[in-house]
């Protein structure tokens, strides 16, 4: 039997049809598949190797929505059910009545008090349907109509990269500009702080998004926000901040009535 080897390595850029490793003992995953003894590339993307199994990242691309994603949403349209939210997909969603709000909403009440025309919000996809017709909640923990602040649109595809391992990325930016920050995972980066710190997380998040191949990433984006901003960063403390506060996320909470979303703060 052929010896087993891995002929790329983790973070190279794979195209398709290039063969990413020989033998038996390693598995496709997403963007890959086995042709014989060999795994190929289906595309063009960011090799990732957990353990045995090799995973490709497309570099490029529309975001297509995906059940508990995380998304920010523009508010395009006001129905009688519910809000339509552009979530930068070619599919829109509906946020529905009943997943908009803790609240009790009247029979013909003027939905413009919960969220207007061009509102921006964070929510999550409760349901994508084989028809594409997508549905989104307010409901969670951190989920809000986003104040103020700038939007940037970057390739969704780069999002894991933005955000980084248990949110340590996205964190060390948080920490360097003192920005608040939220990252959909469509793509749509919310950036809320001083005008001068915007500017610098903004430059930050491109530089990420510009860099997402490049080994050593974390180093370079330390070194970047200590030369722009003059703060010193700790690299471990920021992981395990990061760390506690995504494993956090992932504890049920209970209560019977959340407050609404003006008591949702993003971290910084």
């Amino acid at each position: 039997m052929k010896e087993s080897k891995l002929l790329a390595k983790d973070k190279d850029i794979v195209t398709p049809g290039e063969t990413i490793a020989e033998g038996m003992d390693f598995f496709p995953g997403i963007g890959t598949y086995r042709y014989e003894d060999r795994i190929l590339a289906n595309q063009t993307g960011l090799l990732h190797v957990e353990g045995k199994v090799l995973k490709t990242t497309p570099l490029a691309g529309r975001y297509l929505p995906a059940k508990n994603d995380v998304v920010i949403g523009r508010v395009s349209d006001i129905l009688m059910s519910g809000w339509r939210i552009d979530i930068n997909s070619p599919y829109s969603s509906v946020l529905p009545l009943k997943d908009a709000t803790f609240d009790f909403i009247k029979k013909g009440a003027d939905l413009t008090e919960y969220f207007s025309l061009e509102d921006y919000v964070v929510c999550k996809i409760t349901q994508v349907t084989s028809q594409n017709l997508i549905d989104v909640s307010m409901k969670g923990p951190g989920l809000r109509k986003l104040r103020g602040g700038q939007f940037i649109l970057v390739n969704a595809a780069k999002v894991p990269r933005i955000i980084g391992r248990q949110g340590s990325m996205v964190s060390m930016v948080k920490k360097g500009t003192g920005c608040q920050i939220a990252v959909g995972q469509n793509g749509i980066v919310w950036i809320s702080g001083e005008p001068t710190s915007e500017i610098i997380a903004v430059e930050a998040v491109r530089k990420i998004e510009r860099e997402a191949h490049v080994s050593g990433l974390t180093d370079n984006m330390k070194k970047f926000l200590e030369e722009r901003t003059g703060t010193k960063l700790d690299l471990e403390q920021i992981k395990r901040e990061a760390e506690a506060e995504s494993a956090a996320a992932e504890q049920p909470r209970f209560q019977s009535r959340p407050p609404r979303e003006e008591s949702f703060q993003e971290d910084k």
